[in-house]
């Protein structure tokens, strides 16, 4: 039998040398909204801001030389970068970098130590909003009929009573804090949460997967956690994202009225409070936890957009 001689034929197609840089490579869909983040320019600025303010709220309290509850009877109401002429601190070339309050309180360390105190509210709340959404809501939406009709009721009764008349009726019973402010957050903000999951476990629990499961004799607890829940996670996300700058806001504003923490601990609320009563003389009192807390939210704000747009498979190039 004759040979071939392979030499004759010639590649049809891509060349052969280039063909893997041609081919796309296989990619995951976590790994895929990964890149398609950080492109998102402004998205990438947010979380860096976002990390940034957690890092300086947790760490720059610690190398402060001054307490947030510590006075300066003699530097009441100083301006920005005064330096410190305490006979304590003689000597030492402390400065008060955002000046002091009327107490002649450090305020530096109290923005910061104030921006700790508000983002564990809101972390906290945001926890206990995502921890009893995700039952109520995977449940109402995977077993359906009645029990589904009986909790949505339920989530509207809720809905139905203002946020305010939570936190004073606690008041009552309860001494204000930050517990306070937690358990009346998580009393009443849940509920968003639970329709959300429960609109996107109605959406899956029809699809081939979850029947497959089923056939196949999984309980409903673990199609619930181990199928429904990963599979709904991008909004879940997402709507995690948006629900903490409205937790900062209202722990802000419960502070401003005096509901939320009391003095002389610190938090954006309280040192809004403060500033407010001396806005006119002193400005830049109610400009610095002004200006940290519209940072922070419009930093979660803008990330938690492009972490939409990221996680949309609709908008996949």
């Amino acid at each position: 039998m004759a040979t071939i001689d392979k030499n004759r034929f010639q590649w049809v197609g891509a060349d052969p040398e280039n063909r893997e840089g041609i081919s796309r490579p296989s990619i995951t869909y976590w790994k895929d909204a990964v890149n398609r983040l950080k492109k998102n320019k402004v998205a990438t600025v947010c979380f860096f801001v976002i990390c940034l303010l957690i890092l300086s709220c947790i760490v720059l309290p610690f190398f402060s030389p001054f307490e947030s509850r510590e006075q300066h009877v003699t530097e009441n109401n100083c301006g920005f970068f005064t330096p410190c002429t305490d006979a304590r601190y003689e000597g030492q070339g402390h400065i008060h970098i955002f000046g002091t309050d009327k107490l002649g309180r450090d305020l530096f360390v109290r923005a910061f130590e104030g921006g700790r105190v508000s983002l564990i509210i809101a972390f906290a709340a945001v926890f206990v909003n995502l921890f009893i959404g995700l039952i109520y809501g995977g449940i109402s939406g995977y077993f359906g009929g009645t029990l589904d009709v009986v909790l949505m009721r339920i989530v509207e009764i809720i809905n139905g009573i203002p946020y305010m008349i939570v936190v004073i009726l606690l008041l009552i019973v309860m001494k204000p804090g930050i517990f306070t402010m937690v358990v009346a957050y998580g009393i009443t903000s849940w509920t968003g949460m639970a329709r959300l999951v429960r609109g996107q476990i109605l959406q899956l629990k029809g699809q081939e997967f979850i029947v497959a499961a089923e056939a196949m004799g999984a309980k409903s607890a673990r199609i619930i956690s181990r199928h429904l829940i990963p599979n709904a996670l991008s909004v879940i996300i997402v709507n995690v994202t948006m629900a903490i700058p409205s937790a900062i806001f209202t722990e802000s504003f419960l502070s401003y009225l005096g509901l939320g923490v009391q003095v002389p601990n610190p938090s954006w609320g309280v040192l809004a409070a403060d500033g407010q009563q001396s806005f006119i003389t002193y400005p830049y009192q109610l400009i610095i936890p002004a200006a940290l807390i519209s940072l922070t939210m419009l930093s979660f704000n803008l990330f938690g957009d492009g972490l939409r747009d990221a996680l949309d498979p609709r908008l996949r190039r």
